[in-house]
């Protein structure tokens, strides 16, 4: 969720299950007020806060930090994603998220669980060696502080990418649970506009995998086939260790959590039967 989405939120709340874990944006256009409020309101309503802290956003030590100081006052340090965030030219001291890691900064205000990105289908902007390397140096950095770690992964359209860069990610011996980016429901257009922006594949083969059509772009789609796919591998694969889905909420927090709620009621069932 974002900064303004806090009335989504109360919106959707009963649909969500306690204690879910609910990341919150930090945008260019909102302000840390607006971040520490809807932090503050995931916690409130029963969930758990995970504030996005963009490194090369951020104007300085101070502002950062200012930031987890807050996320303190409101109990809500103790899980945060680091990303770099997207400006190309830094703001401030902080080049990318391994350097906001290494500094040390994130113990002293409480955090204990520090969400790292995984990108199985690369970045657009970054070369794959150097995406390895920084998802090593970040998990032996938060290893060696006694800090947990996760790895919430790129969403994507395609099963094949993500289950192999799982299994590269063990072969690295990076044991970290992995959570897989999941697209909850949303109309066509609207995905594909985000998988253009993150580098997505999103050919007329894997958008037929994944159960739409690039010739007919009304209508909605959702991760059904995804996600049974995948499991249906992970279910076989060994070494592949803790792996669960997080859910990026493009079609709104609502419709998000109803249709995990009712996709997950019809697959109870269908095992029960």
């Amino acid at each position: 969720m974002t900064g303004k989405d806090v009335p989504g939120l109360i919106e959707a709340k009963d649909a969500i299950p306690a204690g879910t874990k609910i990341n919150v944006t930090f945008l260019g256009n909102e302000d840390l007020q607006m971040r520490v409020a809807a932090a503050e309101a995931v916690r409130e309503l029963g969930f758990i806060p995970v504030p996005h802290i963009s490194s090369r956003r951020l104007k300085s030590q101070a502002e950062l930090e200012e930031f987890l100081a807050r996320l303190r006052d409101v109990g809500a340090t103790e899980h945060v994603f680091v990303v770099g965030g997207d400006p190309h030219t830094p703001e401030g001291p902080y080049e990318n998220s391994a350097e906001v890691i290494r500094s040390g900064i994130l113990t002293d205000y409480g955090v204990r669980e520090v969400s790292i990105a995984g990108y199985p289908e690369g970045h657009p902007d970054i070369a794959d060696d150097v995406l390895w390397d920084a998802l090593e140096t970040k998990s032996a950095s938060l290893r060696e502080q006694g800090i947990g770690a996760t790895i919430l992964t790129q969403f994507g359209f395609d099963t094949d990418p993500v289950l192999a860069w799982i299994a590269a990610v063990r072969a690295r011996g990076i044991q970290s649970p992995i959570r897989v980016g999941v697209p909850g429901p949303a109309g066509i257009k609207r995905l594909l506009g985000f998988a253009r922006r993150f580098g997505v594949a999103s050919s007329a083969g894997i958008a037929a995998k994944y159960g739409f059509s690039l010739t007919n772009l009304l209508g909605t789609a959702g991760p059904d086939r995804f996600i049974d796919a995948l499991a249906g591998e992970l279910a076989s694969a060994e070494t592949a260790g803790e792996v669960k889905l997080h859910f990026y909420t493009f079609g709104g927090l609502l419709a998000t959590s109803t249709w995990v709620h009712d996709f997950r009621q019809i697959r109870t069932k269908a095992l029960e039967s």
